[in-house]
């Protein structure tokens, strides 16, 4: 009898818990969706005009603000990347081309002491 009661208990109890999870979670997409409705609300109240000086439409603002973010999300990318290059010390292609450039100024240095040798020695 002990037994089926804690199973029970356990049962309930992780019940409760999943309620209450599902509840939190639902809480949580109400909370993003208002905050999508003001947004979109804000987007809509706010006046803005093409290129002739007509009021742009619902879906032309909405396009508007997707390439904004679309801007600001490959900035945001590509901030990332750089950082998680250094990180890991991945050299980045500028970095690259920055080095060969260097090496072939070092090669070139090189190329003119061999000659200056070459021509002290020729003279002795």
């Amino acid at each position: 009898m002990k037994i089926k009661t804690l199973l029970e208990l356990i049962t309930l109890s992780s019940s409760l818990y999943y309620l209450a999870k599902d509840a939190h979670i639902i809480d949580r997409i109400n909370e993003i969706a208002e905050k999508g409705k003001d947004n979109i609300n804000k987007t809509n109240s706010d006046t803005k005009l093409d290129g002739d000086g007509n009021e742009l439409e619902f879906i032309e603002k909405i396009a508007q603000k997707a390439n904004q973010i679309k801007k600001e999300l490959d900035l945001k990318i590509e901030d990332s990347v750089v950082k998680f290059y250094k990180k890991i010390n991945i050299a980045h292609l500028d970095e690259v081309r920055g080095l060969n450039e260097k090496i072939e100024k070092l090669d070139m240095t090189v190329a003119l002491l061999e000659a200056r040798v070459n021509h002290l020695e020729k003279e002795k």
